[in-house]
């Protein structure tokens, strides 16, 4: 799978994880992308940079999804 393909792969697992917020990919750069939460109000929640290490395989991206879960919650 190509890097593109991974992460379209995460943005989709990441998009399902934190519905109903919005989840946007900025800055995708040579293999790693930054995603943004947004709220119903535009207001931006939460924004990480993940590097393929993070995002191809579901343990690790499950352990971003766990930790942006706590700090949203915090």
């Amino acid at each position: 799978m190509s890097n593109h393909q991974q992460i379209q792969a995460a943005f989709g697992t990441l998009s399902q994880a934190f519905a109903p917020l919005k989840c946007l990919i900025v800055a995708p750069r040579k293999g790693s992308f930054s995603f943004t939460l947004v709220d119903e109000h535009g207001i931006a929640c939460h924004s990480e940079r993940l590097y393929p290490e993070q995002y191809n395989r579901a343990e690790p991206l499950q352990a971003v999804i766990d930790r942006t879960r706590q700090s949203l919650t915090a």
